[in-house]
């Protein structure tokens, strides 16, 4: 593990299999499958100097946030196998290093743009020496791709990043022959400065309202944002770290710097320490390398129909994430990202006025490939086609998309890697927890309904009967005997009498809610109770992670939190982990 040692490892039988699970340092002898949706294990944590902590993980499934797809791609069921390449496991990871290794991985052009890359900031020698490791053919990547949201946005993209330093360090342990290097891929070309440009502070929504259009990541920092992250220091500065965080935003955020540029200095500053490489692929010759594939979907638009047929197929399962367009590629310019879209044998950038015989936008590709921007469809392929990447990393709606694209990687012959859901956190203070218990709750349960929450512990505190099951029991038998009575009589009042003991059950069950919600009324102290901890721990009735940002965190405990959550982080394994500072 990063900067820790083990407290103790806890050793638990799994009842459905019988067979034993360690849980330790990343340490799983059996299939997610053999576990994942029945279990809720307790697991002691990982020792971090100065974050005293216990922890629990729960099955992703029993949490109730995660759909379906997610859930049987961890338990690895029948119906999701023909849609990726490699079982998530170490054995998956070595499948897919022989495959990369049959591929040309653009080594040269990647060590050198990343060099070019970092040389405007300061970085940990083990940044430098993970780059230049990229340029030997056993060094492979882990990686994790987010866009570039504005003082790193929700806590998940901490999660992420922290995910792949760990997996690269188990797999480098476990597999010494070669070398892993962790891997933030920058979406920096995404246009939706709605989701990418508001950060929520200890509940506190910032939105950044600035003027500017197109690609976030080249978008500059303005006194808009200035004016955010003067809004975050006046509610952190006063924590015991908020001037260490102030310090990192502003030595990040410089006036008239891109987003990009700034985000790469902040992730650097977070997780340079831990050996992470980011990758900004809008460049010139990052794009140069995948222009060939750019080239063959101009032509032929063969990502549109590939996944088109993947869609249909997956679609008789679950929900599809990711449909495309017939050229799912964008034209990016200055300050704008516009649809690429074919008219007959030209090709038209409407929002721009632009028009392209096939000629000329060849031609636009071969001296600006930089201009040509993938989307959802086709930017995982661009990922891999400049990375010797064998894992990617990433939540729930992206596995799903990228379960839709392996046909499109074998269509272009670059190598799909293993596919893995990205650890999830809940963080909590131990008076919460605390409080948790003192309303009969417990992590499990913490992620129901308020109004379920609420329900159950009324009906566990309340000395009356709420439930009206013997005298529904008891009606069904007397409405059973006045049925044969009248049937006796006459064979077609059994009907009239099925009808008359439906109403009367329904009227029971009215009773019984009327009942309930009475009783409910003498638990209004509890019932705020429950909200306000509700409220705290999960936010707009979402998952922690997907609202709240790292700065209260971090303004509150420093780096240690950071190497808390990176200390116990999963590798190939999966868990939702429940985090208690004490």
């Amino acid at each position: 593990m990063v900067n820790g040692e083990y407290r103790s490892i806890l050793v638990w039988l799994a009842t459905s299999s019988k067979q034993l699970f360690t849980i330790g340092h990343s340490l799983f002898t059996l299939p997610v499958k053999n576990y994942q949706r029945h279990h809720v294990f307790a697991v002691n944590c990982i020792f971090t100097p100065h974050m005293k902590h216990h922890c629990t993980r729960l099955s992703y499934e029993s949490t109730g946030y995660f759909s379906s797809i997610v859930a049987d791609y961890l338990a690895q069921t029948s119906t999701l196998r023909p849609f990726y390449a490699h079982m998530p496991n170490l054995e998956g990871i070595q499948d897919a290093i022989k495959a990369r290794q049959q591929f040309a991985t653009p080594r040269n052009v990647l060590v050198s743009s990343l060099q070019q890359q970092y040389n405007t900031i300061s970085t940990d020698r083990a940044v430098t020496a993970n780059i230049e490791a990229l340029g030997d053919e056993k060094s492979f990547t882990v990686v994790t791709a987010h866009q570039p949201n504005i003082f790193t946005g929700p806590l998940y993209f901490i999660y992420k990043i922290l995910h792949a330093i760990q997996l690269a360090e188990y797999l480098s342990e476990q597999l010494p022959a070669y070398r892993f290097v962790p891997v933030y891929y920058m979406g920096s070309e995404d246009a939706d400065l709605d989701e990418l440009g508001q950060v929520t502070v200890d509940g506190n929504a910032l939105h950044w309202a600035t003027k500017q259009t197109g690609a976030v990541g080249r978008m500059t920092v303005d006194k808009e944002l200035i004016k955010l992250l003067d809004s975050i220091e006046g509610q952190t500065g006063v924590l015991p770290f908020g001037k260490e965080l102030s310090d990192l935003f502003r030595q990040a955020y410089t006036p008239g710097r891109t987003i990009q540029e700034a985000t790469l200095d902040l992730v650097n500053a977070l997780f340079g320490r831990f050996g992470l490489v980011v990758l900004i692929p809008d460049q010139h010759a990052v794009k140069a390398a995948f222009s060939s594939i750019v080239q063959k979907e101009l032509l032929e638009g063969f990502s549109h129909q590939i996944v088109s047929g993947t869609i249909s197929e997956l679609g008789k399962n679950y929900k599809v994430q990711a449909g495309g367009r017939e050229i799912n590629l964008f034209y990016l310019i200055n300050d704008r990202r516009e649809r690429i879209e074919k008219e007959g044998d030209d090709y038209l950038v409407n929002s721009l006025n632009l028009r392209f015989t096939k000629e000329q936008i060849l031609e636009e590709l071969k001296t600006y490939p930089e201009r040509f921007s993938p989307n959802v469809i086709l930017r995982g392929a661009f990922q891999e086609t400049v990375l010797p990447n064998i894992a990617f990393i990433g939540g729930g709606g992206e596995l799903a998309y990228w379960l839709e694209l392996k046909n499109v990687f074998e269509a272009i012959g670059v190598p799909y890697p293993v596919l893995l859901l990205r650890n999830s956190f809940l963080v909590m203070t131990a008076d919460q927890e605390k409080r948790m218990q003192q309303l009969d709750l417990n992590h499990q349960t913490l992620f129901h309904k308020a109004n379920l929450l609420l329900e159950q512990l009324v009906k566990k505190r309340t000395s009356r009967e709420l439930a009206l099951n013997n005298e529904t029991e008891q009606l069904k038998v007397l409405y059973e005997q006045i049925k044969q009575q009248a049937g006796a009589v006459d064979g077609t009042l059994k009907a009239h009498v099925e009808s008359l003991f439906v109403k009367s059950s329904k009227r029971l069950a009215e009773l019984e809610k009327k009942m309930l919600r009475a009783e409910k009324r003498k638990y209004e102290a509890e019932e705020r109770q429950i909200q306000s901890l509700k409220k705290q721990l999960f936010p707009n009735d979402s998952l922690q992670e997907r609202v709240d940002n790292l700065s209260g965190w971090y303004a509150r405990y420093g780096k240690d939190w950071i190497d808390m959550v990176a200390n116990n982080s999963l590798s190939l394994e999966s868990g939702f982990t429940i985090l208690v500072i004490d």
